[in-house]
């Protein structure tokens, strides 16, 4: 089975194409014009082993808010489309990943009904430019378009890259889990045989 997808999305304020493959190795090319997102999508591709390629351009000159919202929407798209009819999925994921002085918990349903919970104090409002608010606005993006129930939560850290760092791997390794397969499954994983 293929799980891929692409998604082209234009806006008045932004171009965004994203290609994902789920049962990649971890291999990324990232250009949204925020480095530090750059590396944040990184790193979930990397330590979630999916295969990641996103181009993007957007009002970057007005702030980040658009290009970070807009990737959250195309690569919930290309998630939700890249695992079809969720047959077979393990659903659940979850994962628990220390960056030095943070530690982030992330914990994935892929059930088709939306929701996010997140819960983090950063210890100042930007990283390297890159307005720490747009976490959030980028994984209910996610969450939303991928079908994903998803709660995150940083209970401490001092070092705002750390914490955000720790949230992607997290992520990752969560999103990982709940997308991978279970041969004992003939549909989806429910009591009441559908999502």
């Amino acid at each position: 089975m293929d799980r891929t997808s692409t998604i082209q999305r234009t806006t008045a304020e932004t171009d965004i194409r994203v290609a994902l493959n789920v049962d990649g190795r971890g291999d990324a090319s990232v250009a949204t014009g925020l480095p530090f997102f750059d590396h944040m999508l990184t790193l979930w591709a990397v330590h979630g082993f999916f295969d990641l390629e996103v181009q993007a351009r957007g009002d970057i000159e007005v702030d980040g808010h658009h290009t970070v919202e807009d990737v959250g929407i195309c690569l919930g798209r290309a998630m939700r489309e890249a695992l079809g009819d969720f047959h077979g999925l393990r659903r659940f994921g979850h994962a628990v990943v220390p960056m030095e002085d943070a530690l982030a918990r992330a914990t994935v349903d892929f059930c088709r009904r939306p929701y996010l919970r997140f819960r983090a104090k950063f210890p100042a409002p930007t990283v390297g430019g890159f307005d720490l608010e747009l976490v959030e606005e980028f994984l209910r993006a996610l969450a939303v378009n991928a079908g994903l129930t998803l709660h995150v939560e940083v209970p401490y850290g001092g070092n705002g890259h750390h914490m955000a760092e720790a949230v992607f791997k997290a992520l990752g390794r969560a999103m990982d889990q709940g997308t991978g397969l279970d041969p004992r499954l003939k549909g989806p994983l429910s009591s009441k045989g559908t999502l």
